[in-house]
């Protein structure tokens, strides 16, 4: 069961019931978009059908970050299960995310660099943390393309129930990135259903990941 941390209650909550999430994001920037389109992917996977609409003005070029397309509404919501914005100054819901600091000339990085820390933690894009970034996710795509080349295999349900849990608790992206560096290093899972549960993740992750399989 996903879930969000309230300000209300100072606790990790779940959500609403029902079939359906309405979440409204209120302020501009890449890294709010990115949280809400990490939680429309979650949930998602849950089985929820999820409405995300955010007013005009937003960031541009959305999609090279990996975000699928936002509805665009001229005012708030004002019955949204949840609102992603920069403070939590609302009586309902609310992802209070910080605006990120510093830019990146590759997206994929930039989302690898907001995944990698706590939404509601301030995110510096520094030099170093960029390039520590990009490092790693050269790392995952380049073992991903080497175990394209195996044979194939189930995907580690273990490891995917992991990573898919530490994501439902309050979104904890840093937990599953650290299941994928495991799962990577871990000789015991054989290179096919490596590839498999590095798919599956990434399908909610939006990393890219497959991005090296057939390069030369």
């Amino acid at each position: 069961m996903l879930r969000l941390h309230d300000h209300r209650t100072g606790r990790t909550e779940a959500l609403p019931a029902g079939r359906g999430l309405r979440v409204q994001v209120v302020d501009g920037g890449y890294r709010r978009a990115v949280v809400a389109d990490l939680l429309r992917r979650v949930a998602g996977r849950s089985g929820r059908h999820v409405r995300v609409v955010s007013t005009p003005g937003a960031a541009t070029g959305l999609d090279d970050y990996g975000v699928q397309e936002f509805e665009v509404l001229d005012d708030v919501l004002p019955d949204a299960d949840v609102y992603v914005s920069e403070t939590a100054d609302r009586d309902a819901l609310c992802m209070a995310v910080p605006q990120e600091t510093g830019t990146s000339p590759d997206p994929y990085t930039a989302r690898l660099a907001m995944l990698e820390t706590p939404y509601r933690e301030p995110l510096e894009l520094s030099a170093e943390k960029l390039s520590a970034a990009a490092e790693r996710l050269d790392a995952w795509r380049g073992k991903v393309a080497q175990w394209a080349t195996s044979p194939g295999r189930p995907m580690n349900r273990a490891y995917a129930a992991e990573a898919e849990a530490a994501l439902a608790d309050d979104l904890g992206s840093p937990a599953a990135l650290a299941v994928l560096d495991r799962l990577a290093a871990d000789p015991d899972v054989p290179p096919g259903a490596k590839l498999e549960t590095f798919i599956h993740l990434d399908l909610v992750l939006a990393l890219g990941l497959v991005a090296a399989i057939g390069q030369a």
